[in-house]
């Protein structure tokens, strides 16, 4: 079974582990979450858990369809609904709560999350290309430079790293280690940088 939770990002500080390192961490505020959906292979086609992160507002910010959805499975109004993959044997039903104490100090997660969006960025910022030279005369400085052959293909080659959108997309963090965990205020302490800004929603699971 997977163990798998939603977190909102609070921002990184220190801590000093037991032979007094300083090891910088990320306080994630680990829900309180709740199940809304079980989905089965049977009616569904997979098998998983829909969980929402537990708004402190009472889902007052929830859209009429988010309402919608967990008043008709019994469950108060969630905003924020993420989807974990279970097994078949998994007995998680609507209304059960997900709360950090599923987790463990020590144990590996893979954090998933969405990443801080830069908008429209050059070749140097987005694929980390050298640039030319700045003085002596040169007039090739942040551009691309070739894109392609002149009369064959004829053509630019799908994939071919240019300037673009960059960041705000989803991003995985694998073998990432809870460096403590805080039961009684939700909190997770994952050591070093997780993916998204702050404020950011993101995924913790664990594989079992």
């Amino acid at each position: 079974m997977s163990k798998g939770i939603i977190g909102k990002k609070l921002g990184m500080t220190q801590i000093f582990n037991e032979q007094g390192q300083i090891v910088p961490v990320t306080v994630i505020q680990a829900g309180p979450c709740v199940v809304v959906q079980r989905k089965t292979s049977a009616k569904d086609g997979y098998e998983a858990v829909q969980i929402g992160f537990v708004d402190p507002n009472g889902g007052k910010r929830a859209s009429k369809a988010e309402k919608g959805h967990c008043e008709k499975l019994g469950v108060a109004p969630v905003r924020v609904l993420r989807e974990i993959k279970v097994d078949a044997s998994d007995a998680a039903k609507p209304g059960d709560s997900v709360l950090a104490s599923a987790f463990e100090a020590k144990t590996k997660v893979n954090v998933t999350g969405i990443s801080k969006g830069k908008g429209f960025a050059g070749v140097i910022k987005r694929h980390h290309f050298a640039g030319g030279r700045a003085t002596h005369g040169s007039m090739f400085h942040r551009a691309p430079g070739s894109i392609g052959q002149s009369s064959y293909p004829s053509r630019v080659f799908p994939g071919m790293r240019m300037a673009g959108h960059m960041g705000d997309a989803q991003v995985t963090v694998r073998n990432l280690e809870i460096a403590k965990v805080d039961v009684e205020n939700n909190l997770l302490l994952i050591k070093g940088a997780v993916p998204g800004p702050k404020g950011g929603y993101i995924v913790i699971k664990q594989e079992a």
